[in-house]
């Protein structure tokens, strides 16, 4: 019975960091989204992504690729950084 208790809790863990997860990834995506659309990058908008990206303490993969997104726009004059 406690082993039957422990898995499914186990499971109801891994199941919360998943969601944890995903939606930190829709989160940093829909900021570099917004930033790109707009066209420009005040420093407010480095600190909000900044601060999402860090937040569970690593950079995964399609954080890193959001991130190179904005380098791309940045490196080929798309995006320009304001209040700098």
């Amino acid at each position: 019975m406690f082993d039957c208790i422990c898995r499914r809790f186990m499971n109801y863990q891994t199941l919360i960091y998943k969601t944890v997860d995903s939606e930190s990834e829709i989160g940093v995506k829909q900021i570099v989204d917004r930033i790109l659309s707009s066209g420009s990058m005040s420093r407010q908008d480095h600190g909000l992504l900044t601060s999402t990206v860090l937040a569970n303490g690593d950079i995964n993969d399609e954080d890193r690729r959001q991130i190179n997104r904005i380098f791309d726009h940045v490196q080929t004059g798309q995006l320009k950084l304001m209040d700098w």
